[in-house]
């Protein structure tokens, strides 16, 4: 299973076009966007996936129930704190990821094989114990100069980041 992971994409629509266009060429098998879409607007350019997105909010999402609808009128699942997903055998936790200590948490718990957050615009790929800590970077690439994504593949989980 390949999956798209996309994070942090802040309303910058070329940004987000790239990632649709990236994801779909690569037909990835589903979509997890870690939050901070910003804008519900943005959801009009993630339309053009021909896949399934999953999404979370983060914390500078304020149009929670505007964007939980226009998830749902394109078939997908937006939650508003964490979505847990279980894929190829493997169990994940998507979310944005603004509680330092709560990620900490999950990280240590060994529920979880992965756990997918956004928020630190960044790029993380680090194994805590027998879960991988994961989080695509920015799609915006506002902070760090690079947009980026991943994808991660299942049920091996290996990840790959790409510069969009």
């Amino acid at each position: 299973m390949k999956i798209g992971l996309i994070s942090d994409t802040h309303d910058n629509q070329i940004a987000i076009n790239k990632a649709v266009e990236f994801f779909n060429d690569e037909k990835v098998d589903l979509v997890l966007h870690g939050g901070d879409h910003i804008a519900p607007f943005t959801i009009k350019w993630f339309s053009k996936l021909k896949m399934k997105m999953i999404g979370v909010k983060g914390n500078l999402d304020a149009e929670y129930p505007t964007l939980e609808r226009l998830y749902r009128e394109n078939g997908w699942e937006f939650y508003r704190h964490s979505a847990i997903l279980n894929l190829a055998n493997k169990k994940i936790i998507l979310l944005h990821g603004e509680d330092e200590n709560m990620v900490n948490a999950l990280l240590k718990s060994n529920i979880y094989d992965v756990v997918v957050r956004g928020h630190l615009h960044r790029v993380i790929n680090e194994w805590i114990g027998n879960t991988l800590h994961l989080s695509p970077g920015e799609a915006c690439g506002y902070l760090s100069g690079k947009r980026t994504v991943a994808l991660l593949k299942l049920p091996m989980i290996t990840v790959e980041f790409i510069e969009i």
